[in-house]
C-alpha cells in the first residue's frame, strides 16, 4: 500500500550533527529492504516460465521504445523499456500467441511453446512498406488500457510531416500544439506546461539535460530532427524515475544508427541545411549515427551588403551516437550534443565590436546490462555544460559578461520483472552542480577588473526512487512509486542574515566542500486506471514534485541571458502538489483516441525579482529575489485521429495560472504572463497518393497578461509613469494557420537515391500577431505630452522550401 502524504521539506544548517553520507544513508535503508522483500518474494512463485528479449527495427536494428508483447492464452504483457528491452512470466507447459506490435509497425503474431524460460528478440517491419494486419490485442488500445496520465510519444516521422517556420522541422513547437502545452511568444520554442515556468520543464537529451533549449533567441529549438527517434511529453503525475522539474518532462531520444548498412540523409533549405550519416560499426553488433546542421543567412547577405562585412548570426548544431553489443547481455552507448549560436557585430571604422557567444554541450556514456531474463540495468555517466558570454570593446575599454551551469552526473537504474507480473524500477542519481550567475571582467589601457568569483556556487544532488507498475486485475491498474531527494549547498558561499528592512545584519563564511545549506523531500507518485470496458477508462494522478534550482528572468521565454540559480541559503526550493483526472475512451477500433483531463496544481517558493529590480553585476542575484505561491488548474480536451489516409488531432485547452507574492503587487492575486484563458490547436495531414501529401496547422490562443502605464505626471519636470497592476491587461488573441505540402517523385525504377520537396507557408493569412508593445511620449509639460501605445509583430506571411534527399 502507498501511502500519499504531503510533508513540508527538509532542511537543515550546518549545525545539523548529521553529515552528509548519513543523511542519505538513512533514507536508503527503505529502498535497499523494499528491494529486498520483492526479491525474496519472488523465489516462492515456481511453475512459471520467462519470456524475454528485445524487440527492434528489421530494416535498422533500432531498439523500438514502449512497445507491447502480449501473451494472448494468459492474458499477460509487458511493455519495452528504454532499451527494447522486455520480459513477461506465464505458467509453463503451455502452446501460446505471442503478439509483437508498435505504432506504425506491422504486428508480429508466433506461436511459441513455452515450457521452460525462452529468449525471443523480435524484429519489426515498418507499417509503411506492407498492409496494416488487424489483431485483437496489442499497442493500438494503449491509450485508455495503461495507467499513465497527460502523457504523450511523437515519433519523429509524424513530427516532420507538420508545417514549420523556414521549413525547420521543430519538435518543441510541435509539442506547443498538444493541449495543456502553451508557446513562449510568437515563432518561440520555449513553453509552459499546465501553468508551470520555462524552468520547471525537465528536457532530457539521451539522460543529458537541456539548459538552453533555443537557438537564435529562441525561434528555433537545439533538436536536428533527422538525429531524433522520438519524443515523449509527460505534463503531470511523472513517475518516479524522473525528478528536479515541477511541471513536465521531455524525454528525447536520438537515433541509434542503422547497424545492417550505410545510410544518410539531409536537407537544404532557406536558412539551413543539414546532413546525417548512420551505418554498422560491425553488422547486428554496433552501429554509428553524426548529424549537423548550420543556419547561412551570414554568409548569403555578406555579399550584397558592405556595412555586414564585419556583423552576423549564425548558429550550428552536431550530434554523434554510437553503441556496441558486447554480446546479447551488454551494450555500451557513447552519445554527445554540441550546440553554439554566435552573434557578432563591428561598426564600420573599427572602432566598436561585440561578440555574444552561447551554447550547450552533452556528452552521455550508457551501459546496459542483463543480469538474467528479469532483472536489466543501466548505468549512465553524464556531462552538461551550458554557458552564455558577451564581450564588448571600444578602443582602450573593453568588458565581458559570463554565466552558465556545469553539471557530472552518475546513475543507476534496474528494470525487475518478477514472476507475478509486477514490473518495478529503482535506482539513484547524483549530480554535481556548478553555478556562474553573473562574472564580469574589463580592462582598460592597462588596468584590468578580474572577477573573484565571490558569487559562483556550488551544489550536491541526489535522488533515490522504486516503484511499481503492475495489474492486479481486469480493471485496475497501477503505477505507484516514491522519490527522495537530497540537496545541499556547499561552499566557498557567503551567507547573510537581514533585519526587517532587507540590511544585511550578520554573515557567516563556508569554506571550499563545506555544507552550507541542506533541503531533503519525500515525492510520492500516483497513478491508476480504473478500465469501463474494453475501449474506455478513467484514471487518476497525484504527485508531489520538489524542484531545486531555478531560472529567474523579465522575459517570457528562456533566452540566454536567463541566469540559472541554485537553491541556497536564502533560497528555499519550489514544490508543487498536483492531483489529475481524466476519462479516456477509443472509437473506430482505436483510430480515433479521445480524452478529457482537469488538474489542479499547487505551487510553493515560486520566485520573481523584487519591485523595482535593475540588473547589475555587483550584487549576488539572489538577493533580488522575491518568493510567493502559485496555482494552476483546468481541462484538457484531445481527440486524436492516429491512422488511415488522414491523421491528426484537434485540442482544447481551458486554463487559470495565478500568483501571489507579498512583496508584489500590494500582496495582491495576479494572474502569470502566461495566463491564458483559451487555446486552440488543430492538426491535419492528408495522403492523396505516394507522391502527394498535405498538412495543415490552425492555432489560436487567448492574449498573454501583461503590464502597462495608467497615468503620467511630471517631478521636477521629468514624466514619470504609473503602471497599473502587474499584468492587469491582456495583448489581443494569437491565432494562425500555417499549410504545407510534401512532393515525393515517383522513382522508375528502385534506386538508391530519394528525394522530396517540402513546401510551406507559415502565417498563411498574414496575422499580425503582437510580439509586444511599448509606450512611447512626446512633447512637454508646457505644450502638452502626447502618448501612443505601439504594438510590434515580427512574422508576417513567410514562404519556404526545402529539398530533402536520403540514400
Amino acid at each position: 500500500m502507498l501511502i500519499f502524504a504531503i510533508n513540508p521539506v527538509y532542511h537543515c544548517q550546518n549545525a545539523c550533527s548529521r553529515t552528509f553520507a548519513d543523511t542519505i544513508l538513512k533514507h536508503m535503508r527503505f529502498f535497499i529492504a523494499l528491494l529486498f522483500t520483492i526479491a525474496l518474494s519472488a523465489s516462492v512463485y515456481g511453475q512459471k516460465v520467462s519470456l524475454s528479449g528485445y524487440m527492434r527495427d528489421a530494416s535498422t536494428g533500432e531498439s523500438l521504445i514502449a512497445g507491447t508483447v502480449f501473451v494472448k492464452e494468459a492474458e499477460q504483457g509487458a511493455t519495452t523499456n528504454t532499451y527494447g528491452f522486455y520480459s513477461v512470466t506465464v505458467p509453463a507447459g503451455k502452446k501460446y500467441t505471442v503478439i509483437y506490435s508498435y505504432v506504425g509497425y506491422n504486428p508480429l503474431v508466433l506461436e511459441m511453446d513455452l515450457s521452460s524460460n525462452l529468449s525471443y528478440n523480435a524484429e519489426l517491419t515498418n507499417g509503411a512498406t506492407m498492409k496494416e494486419v488487424k489483431i485483437t490485442a496489442g499497442r493500438k488500445d494503449e491509450n485508455v488500457k495503461n495507467a499513465e496520465m497527460g502523457t504523450i510519444s511523437l515519433s519523429i516521422g509524424r513530427i516532420k510531416t507538420l508545417p514549420v517556420l523556414f521549413g525547420e522541422v521543430d519538435i518543441l513547437k510541435t509539442l506547443q500544439l498538444l493541449p495543456g502545452v502553451q508557446s513562449a511568444g510568437e515563432g518561440n520554442s520555449g513553453f509552459y506546461v499546465r501553468g508551470g515556468g520555462p524552468d520547471q520543464n525537465l528536457v532530457l537529451l539521451d539522460d543529458a539535460v537541456v539548459y538552453n533549449t533555443g537557438h537564435l533567441f529562441g525561434f528555433f529549438s537545439v533538436f536536428n530532427g533527422d538525429a531524433i527517434k522520438d519524443v515523449t511529453l509527460i505534463k503531470g503525475g511523472a513517475p518516479a524515475n524522473y525528478g528536479g522539474r515541477l511541471s513536465s518532462v521531455v524525454d528525447v531520444s536520438m537515433k541509434e544508427g542503422n547497424s545492417k548498412e550505410f545510410h544518410g540523409s539531409g536537407g537544404i533549405g532557406l536558412i539551413a541545411s543539414r546532413l546525417t550519416l548512420e551505418g554498422p560499426i560491425k553488422k547486428d553488433k554496433g552501429s554509428f549515427m553524426v548529424s549537423g546542421r548550420r543556419t547561412y543567412i551570414d554568409v548569403l547577405a555578406r555579399p550584397f551588403a558592405s556595412a555586414l562585412q564585419n556583423t552576423g548570426y549564425y548558429f550550428y548544431d552536431a550530434n554523434a551516437k554510437a553503441n556496441y553489443r558486447f554480446g546479447e547481455k551488454d551494450r555500451l552507448y557513447l552519445s554527445g550534443y554540441t550546440g553554439v549560436d554566435k552573434f557578432k557585430f563591428a561598426n564600420s571604422r573599427g572602432s566598436f565590436k561585440a561578440d555574444i557567444p552561447w551554447g550547450n554541450n552533452t556528452a552521455t556514456l550508457r551501459w546496459n546490462h542483463q543480469f538474467s531474463d528479469k532483472l536489466f540495468a543501466n548505468t549512465t555517466l553524464v556531462y552538461n555544460d551550458y554557458n552564455f558570454a558577451s564581450s564588448f570593446n571600444q578602443s582602450a575599454f573593453s568588458v565581458k559578461l559570463s554565466s552558465g551551469i556545469k553539471d557530472y552526473n552518475a546513475k543507476t537504474d534496474l528494470d525487475y520483472y518478477t514472476p507475478f507480473n509486477h514490473h518495478f524500477k529503482g535506482g539513484l542519481a547524483y549530480t554535481h552542480h556548478t553555478f556562474i550567475p553573473n562574472q564580469v571582467s574589463g580592462q582598460i589601457d592597462t588596468i584590468k577588473l578580474e572577477p573573484s568569483n565571490a558569487y559562483t556556487k556550488y551544489a550536491h544532488e541526489m535522488g533515490a526512487y522504486i516503484l511499481d507498475d503492475f495489474e492486479p486485475n481486469d480493471w485496475l491498474k497501477i503505477n505507484a512509486g516514491v522519490r527522495y531527494s537530497y540537496f545541499a549547498q556547499v561552499g566557498p558561499y557567503t551567507g547573510y542574515k537581514f533585519d526587517g528592512s532587507g540590511n544585511a545584519t550578520d554573515s557567516v563564511k563556508y569554506k571550499k566542500g563545506e555544507i552550507a545549506k541542506t533541503y531533503g523531500g519525500w515525492e510520492p507518485r500516483l497513478n491508476l486506471r480504473f478500465a469501463l470496458n474494453n475501449g474506455s477508462s478513467i484514471k487518476a494522478s497525484a504527485s508531489q514534485t520538489y524542484q531545486y534550482i531555478h531560472l529567474v528572468s523579465n522575459n517570457g521565454s528562456t533566452l540566454p541571458t536567463d541566469i540559472w540559480a541554485p537553491s541556497t541559503y536564502l533560497i528555499k526550493p519550489q514544490r508543487a502538489v498536483q492531483y489529475s483526472l481524466g476519462y479516456f475512451r477509443n472509437f473506430l477500433d482505436d483510430k480515433l483516441e479521445t480524452s478529457v483531463e482537469v488538474y489542479h496544481k499547487d505551487m510553493y517558493n515560486q520566485l520573481q525579482y523584487r519591485e523595482g529590480y535593475t540588473p547589475n553585476t555587483l550584487r549576488d542575484p539572489e538577493l533580488e529575489y522575491v518568493a510567493g505561491k502559485g496555482e494552476a488548474y483546468g481541462a484538457e480536451f484531445f481527440i486524436n485521429k492516429t491512422k488511415g489516409d488522414f491523421t491528426g488531432w484537434i485540442g482544447y485547452t481551458l486554463a487559470w495560472t495565478n500568483q501571489k507574492f507579498t512583496m508584489l503587487n500590494g500582496g495582491e492575486t495576479f494572474p502569470l504572463k502566461y495566463d491564458r484563458r483559451h487555446n486552440i490547436s488543430a492538426t491535419g495531414t492528408y495522403t492523396f497518393n505516394k507522391k502527394w501529401t498535405v498538412s495543415g496547422v490552425f492555432v489560436f490562443g487567448s492574449g498573454n497578461a501583461i503590464t502597462l502605464p495608467t497615468a503620467y505626471y511630471f517631478v521636477d519636470g521629468q514624466l514619470t509613469q504609473l503602471y497599473s497592476k502587474i499584468n492587469a491587461y491582456r495583448l489581443p488573441a494569437y491565432h494562425r494557420m500555417d499549410l504545407s505540402a510534401t512532393y515525393t517523385p515517383k522513382q522508375k525504377k528502385p534506386h538508391r537515391w530519394e528525394s522530396s520537396w517540402a513546401f510551406s507557408v507559415y502565417n498563411v493569412y498574414n496575422r499580425k500577431n503582437p510580439y509586444f508593445l511599448y509606450v512611447d511620449n512626446s512633447g512637454n509639460v508646457t505644450e502638452g505630452i502626447n502618448i501612443k501605445v505601439y504594438m510590434v509583430y515580427i512574422l508576417p506571411v513567410i514562404p519556404a522550401i526545402t529539398y530533402n534527399f536520403k540514400f
